[in-house]
């Protein structure tokens, strides 16, 4: 596949709630039902992403394969960690990625895109997102400790770093 990242726009809303329907259910039926639930990332989250120019698209032709969210600068879900960041310089994350689950490999192709940009990323996952965590592994980002979001749940946070 001829895999491109471009930023998102509200007229690709209709294929990327499709990818996150997807992912929710690829979720659930592999042992994360609790991550993302039914209803996240809600639409008013995925406009925003879009307005703040944030949300990103991976593509092939017309055909939307993955969605995620990248931003360079502090986030606040990251400031406090039980365990350690590999260091303090600035960096950019990664939050609600999700493939369309047709080209195998774009997830990967996301993440060394956003890791390209920024040679200092951050990405948090749930400790039942298991297949997320070997891909990250096999990507050669570092597990750093536990992270608690604003809702009180914890996630699992990585770093990769040059």
């Amino acid at each position: 596949e001829n895999m491109e990242i471009r930023r998102a726009t509200s007229d690709d809303m209709t294929s990327i709630l499709r990818i996150y329907a997807r992912a929710r259910e690829f979720m659930a039926a592999n042992g994360n039902p609790d991550q993302w639930g039914n209803t996240y990332p809600p639409q008013a989250q995925i406009e925003d992403d879009i307005a703040n120019n944030a949300l990103y698209l991976c593509v092939s032709g017309d055909d939307v394969l993955g969605v995620f969210y990248y931003r360079e600068g502090d986030d606040e879900s990251y400031r406090t960690i039980d365990g350690a960041w590999q260091n303090d310089l600035p960096y950019a994350v990664v939050h609600r990625i999700a493939s369309s689950g047709s080209v195998r490999g774009t997830a990967e192709f996301c993440l060394r895109y956003a890791f390209d940009l920024s040679h200092n990323l951050k990405i948090d996952t749930h400790r039942q997102n298991i297949p997320m965590q070997n891909l990250l592994a096999k990507l050669g980002f570092v597990r750093c400790g536990t992270i608690t979001l604003a809702d009180g749940t914890e996630r699992i946070a990585y770093q990769k770093t040059e």
